[in-house]
């Protein structure tokens, strides 16, 4: 069925585009007009470009929406709903394809359907669209195919999936309150510095009075910031620069990552969060019948931090060679004894997916309480920092004046 472009009013007189899957054109625009959609443009995908200006034209299809963690889980699920039905796959696929309101995942779904029809399996036709479906999420499907229980598997990658999407909800949502406080305090004290404060130590100067220390660094960084702003503005983005490009170098990488490990509060809370996911990672995938190498190669590749999946490598080399999981990870000390004792007995008692399990709820709830405990830290800390810095600024306001009055 071919897939069709379309740029278009929607019923609230706001423009919109998309693509939409029908026989023909007349089907495709008979569809739209079911959905409330007025198209000015359409045609097959890949063909509906706007003009905009000096004959320039903008393809709109690559200004889509990006697909999200939690909308990949929630699609898993209700297939894994429609195909635990005994729906077949094909028509399960169609009934997603028309309840997804996202463009972009309506679009590959539509694609994906299409190559499952022609007789391709899930997974091949999954492996078209990486920055989508990653190799954990093509290997498990792979592997509830070959097992005859994809249904089963799907269950465990939505939980899996809205498992992951929930820890990045946490985390950012930690993150979201002090990075707010600190932009909107910095720009309140840039303001105070560089505006009021000069009106009004001009007073000061004027009386040739000898000022008080305080008052004196406080007027000298008010003009460093008002003479030379400029150059505080194109230090932040060659700054910013210049940090990219030596975390991009293998040295820069290492040492970024390393300190991330080790750095006071948020190290032990980045240490936890990776290996929550690799446990539960490699859990999920043992459960849904990958087999150990090929999960290490999977778990390997999720994990960010250079020297954990260094250590990752050596263990899945180790295991080759016919040694256990839990003995080079306890070699490498960039694990928990807790983490490598439990892995240690799911080997001998042949629960190592139970354990895995039971290992990333642990460090799941540890990370949700280190979590609540920085939040709750982080507020009154800043707010101490702000209270003390807009003080300074004041006492330096007020000393002068006092000792004009006493004069």
């Amino acid at each position: 069925m071919p897939i069709f472009e379309y740029i278009g009013i929607d019923a609230k007189g706001k423009r919109c585009a998309g693509t939409v899957d029908a026989d023909h054109e007349r089907a495709a625009r008979a569809k739209l007009r079911r959905m409330s959609v007025f198209p000015t443009s359409l045609g097959v995908e890949g063909a509906v470009k706007q003009k905009v200006g000096m004959g320039m034209q903008i393809d709109f299809s690559k200004f889509l929406q990006r697909v999200k963690v939690s909308e990949i889980a929630v699609m898993t699920r209700q297939l894994a709903t429609l195909v635990g039905a005994d729906i077949p796959l094909v028509d399960a696929l169609a009934a997603l394809v028309d309840q997804i309101e996202n463009p972009k995942l309506k679009n590959i779904l539509s694609r994906v359907r299409e190559k499952v029809t022609e007789g391709s399996k899930l997974s091949d036709a999954l492996r078209g669209y990486p920055k989508v479906f990653g190799d954990l999420y093509i290997n498990m499907i792979n592997a509830g195919e070959n097992s005859g229980a994809l249904d089963i598997v799907l269950q465990r990658l939505a939980e899996f999936t809205e498992s992951q999407s929930k820890l990045r909800s946490k985390v950012v949502g930690a993150m979201i309150y002090p990075v707010i406080m600190s932009i909107v305090g910095v720009s309140l004290v840039t303001l105070l510095v560089v505006i009021v404060v000069p009106k009004i130590t001009a007073i000061f100067e004027d009386t040739g009075a000898t000022l008080p220390l305080p008052t004196k660094f406080l007027i000298g960084l008010s003009d460093i910031l008002s003479s030379y702003w400029y150059i505080f503005v194109l230090a932040i983005p060659a700054f910013l620069y210049g940090f990219k490009k030596f975390q991009s170098s293998k040295e820069g990488r290492s040492f970024i990552d390393r300190k991330k490990l080790t750095m006071p509060l948020f190290g032990k809370l980045n240490r936890m969060i990776i290996v929550s996911r690799f446990t539960r990672t490699l859990a999920t995938l043992l459960a849904s019948g990958v087999p150990l190498l090929p999960a290490m190669d999977i778990v390997r590749n999720i994990i960010t931090n250079v020297h954990l999946r260094e250590v990752v490598e050596k263990t899945r080399d180790s295991v080759r060679e016919g040694e256990s999981i839990a003995e080079p990870l306890k070699r490498s000390g960039q694990f928990p004894p807790l983490v490598t004792h439990m892995i240690a007995i799911g080997e001998k008692t042949g629960e190592m997916e139970k354990m895995l399990e039971r290992i990333a709820d642990t460090y799941d709830n540890e990370v949700d309480n280190t979590l609540s405990t920085l939040t709750t830290l982080l507020e009154p800390i800043m707010i101490i920092v702000m209270a003390g810095v807009v003080s300074f600024i004041v006492m330096s306001i007020l000393l002068p004046i006092m000792k004009l009055n006493q004069i």
